[in-house]
């Protein structure tokens, strides 16, 4: 039920934000459907999920002001990919967003029928790879000047 919540916001986002044609455009619809209800549609944290998480979204328009100036790709690529143990990642509430399936569990006995639908695998490195990029060159954008 709560994950129905979740996707309904993202969609609702992602249908009233106009999208670019460009490649920004595609790192924005990305951030829109994956981000953007937690952490706005603006980046700024306050998506219409946010008030209900634990820890408040980081507003992700002062990444560079937070890093002396610098946006740094790969740091911000390993904070939301999420697979790499970083431990302020994991406290933060913020879900492991690279792969949000990991590859089916070797089983001793034989699966039921709803539990093989739920373990899809992932997506290729690949198209998880060019994601992740098109979402973190979208940030690079936001920042705060």
């Amino acid at each position: 039920m709560q994950t129905s919540w979740w996707l309904i916001a993202a969609s609702l986002i992602a249908l009233s934000v106009p999208v670019l044609a460009d490649d920004a455009g595609e790192g924005r619809a990305a951030y829109l459907q994956n981000c953007a209800a937690c952490h706005g549609a603006n980046g700024k944290g306050a998506g219409p999920a946010s008030v209900r998480l634990r820890i408040k979204p980081a507003d992700l328009t002062i990444l560079a002001k937070r890093n002396n100036g610098v946006y740094s790709r790969p740091a911000v690529y390993d904070m939301v990919d999420g697979r790499k143990a970083v431990r302020a990642h994991r406290e933060s509430g913020m879900p492991i967003w690279g792969c949000r399936q990991a590859p089916p569990a070797k089983r001793k006995e034989k699966a039921k029928e709803l539990d093989s639908l739920l373990d899809l695998p992932c997506d290729s490195e690949s198209v998880i790879r060019a994601r992740l990029e098109s979402i973190v060159d979208y940030l690079g954008l936001i920042q705060a000047r």
